[in-house]
């Protein structure tokens, strides 16, 4: 049988909505990294202090770590689209605040500091509903093309953003090169008004914010192999974010150092990330997921040694080409395991969990080599922080990234809501579910096993309180019970399932022994008082 076709990583662009917001992704990606280098460069002309020149960096990434899941929930309750142009719309409003206080020149660290921050919180707002929109603009087949195709257009502007934002603040000044990321939202707002995605009808009322966010999180702490992902993503962001955070300072200690030569070391980065994407698929079809990792950890942490230990210009730049091309391959992957193991009804709250480890990683990590910086030099930072780089390699040994999920995560769409006796609402509750089951004893190990699996996807999907229990004088009767909070939850919580969860409810019926399929009763507690003080307080049970 011959072998499958190899997919062209070009393949999203065969979609028009795809084709049309990458490329106003692009230059709206071109514009922030010419305002990021303005605002790097303007903070050295502002102040001394290494801490304070690093956490330029760090108010970039701090508000993503802040702000992504409750992004997320939103992305995941709501319209994407309105969020999307919300954020861009805020973004838009801060640039053009800090190009004009920048003219007038009443900026101080302070408050570019805060102006960027607010940026890092639009940016923050508008990552998880665009990720997650991934699946909404092409199939799933293409959904890792079309992750790496983000990076290349995100890193194609980092190789000519930067050193073009270095002429720009060199030649007219930091207010010039914030003026020109203002501008750059114009057509990815355009973009935005004129896509219209195709969004399934809501069958059940939106989940409540803080019961969203609390799905999100449960969804993402029961799943092992999402942990390791985050795990090793906020390890690798904050260490290999010491090369970008420290970078102003490298180029500003050069004997020939500047601007330019920042946006120059930058650009560098920014090449050596387009080849790491280009070769993305190549390096994926020789190496294993973590032994990508393994090779992305070990090169940054390379590249950090390199910058430390030589003064050589064209030894610097030489560096950051691996850093980039690390950068990509790392990121990517991780960003492609989360969408590719996760479900639709949580995708969003599962990358913004994401984004919080590895943006709260860089947000750690460019405190941390800053304050080594300024209480020791930017060398010995560079070096210390190659430590973690080398150790992170080492560390799949115990946190092994996962393949890519085969797994069939889309909606089953087989649950109907049954018709009840008793007049419920939707906030009516607490809901208990009790099934049945009768099982021969020879079955029970694998009974068994078949349940710790349910157990996890109820629990996952929604449930409280999961038991199995066994009937004493008939053992071969056996009761799966479980709570849900309301009667909608308990409508979602069966929504949630999957077509690989119906793998294991179709094993668990081949081994149910009843004449009919295992029974499931919906119960609604009711707490209340005997009328005889003597009695004491009970739990009463209606069927409905």
């Amino acid at each position: 049988m011959p072998a499958p076709a190899r997919k062209s990583p070009f393949a999203p662009f065969r979609h028009r909505d795809f084709r049309l917001l990458w490329s106003a992704t692009l230059i709206s990606n071109f514009g922030g990294l010419v305002q990021a280098v303005g605002a790097a460069w303007m903070m050295t002309q502002l102040t001394d202090s290494a801490t304070l020149i690093a956490l330029v960096q760090a108010s970039n990434t701090l508000p993503i770590m802040l702000f992504a899941l409750l992004s997320g929930a939103l992305a995941d309750i709501f319209d994407r689209r309105t969020l999307l142009l919300g954020a861009q719309v805020f973004m838009a409003a801060v640039s053009v605040l800090l190009a004009v206080l920048t003219w007038q020149g009443w900026m101080t660290p302070l408050l570019l500091l805060s102006l960027t921050f607010l940026i890092g919180v639009g940016q923050a707002i508008y990552n998880p509903p665009w990720q997650a929109s991934m699946q909404d603009l092409v199939p799933r087949d293409d959904l890792p093309a079309a992750v790496s195709l983000n990076s290349v257009g995100f890193n194609l502007m980092r190789s000519v953003g930067p050193a073009v934002g270095g002429i720009i603040t060199a030649a007219f000044g930091a207010a010039a090169a914030f003026a020109v990321n203002a501008a750059s939202y114009i057509p990815l707002l355009g973009a935005l008004t004129r896509w219209h995605p195709v969004t399934p009808p809501r069958v059940t009322t939106p989940e409540p914010f803080v019961a969203a966010v609390g799905a999100g999180l449960r969804y993402v702490a029961l799943s092992p192999n999402l942990v390791r992902v985050l795990s090793r993503g906020a390890l690798f962001g904050f260490s290999a974010i010491v090369v970008m955070a420290l970078l102003p300072l490298v180029a500003k200690q050069n004997p020939t150092g500047g601007s330019l030569l920042f946006g120059l070391l930058l650009g560098c980065f920014g090449l050596g990330a387009i080849c790491g994407a280009l070769i993305n698929p190549l390096v994926r079809e020789r190496l294993d997921n973590e032994n990508v990792v393994r090779v992305a950890f070990a090169a940054f942490g390379a590249s950090a040694l390199m910058l430390a230990l030589t003064e050589s210009t064209w030894l610097h730049a030489l560096a950051m080409l691996p850093a980039g091309a690390s950068w990509v391959l790392a990121l990517s992957l991780f960003n492609v395991t989360v969408q590719l193991s996760t479900p639709r009804w949580v995708v969003a709250r599962a990358l913004a969990l994401y984004q919080t480890a590895v943006f709260g990683g860089m947000a750690a990590g460019s405190w941390a080599w800053g304050s080594v910086a300024n209480n020791y030099d930017v060398n010995t930072a560079l070096i210390t922080a190659s430590v973690p780089l080398f150790l992170g390699a080492m560390l799949g040994h115990w946190l092994r990234i996962p393949e890519f999920g085969t797994l069939d995560l889309d909606p089953l769409n087989r649950f109907r809501e049954p018709e009840l006796a008793l007049d419920l609402r939707g906030r009516s509750g607490p809901i208990m579910v009790m099934v049945d089951y009768e099982i021969d004893q020879k079955d029970v190990p694998e009974f068994l096993r078949l349940m710790a699996l349910r157990r996890n996807v109820r629990r996952r999907d929604g449930a409280r309180n999961w038991a199995l229990l066994r009937d004493l004088e008939h053992p071969e009767r056996w009761t799966e019970s479980y709570h849900i909070a309301t009667w909608d939850e308990y409508v979602r919580h069966n929504l949630r399932r999957t077509k690989a969860d119906f793998e294991t409810y179709q094993d668990l019926n081949k081994l149910h022994r009843g004449t009919e399929p295992p029974i499931v009763h919906r119960m609604i507690e009711r707490h209340t008082v005997s009328l005889d003080d003597d009695v004491p307080l009970i739990g009463k049970l209606e069927v409905p």
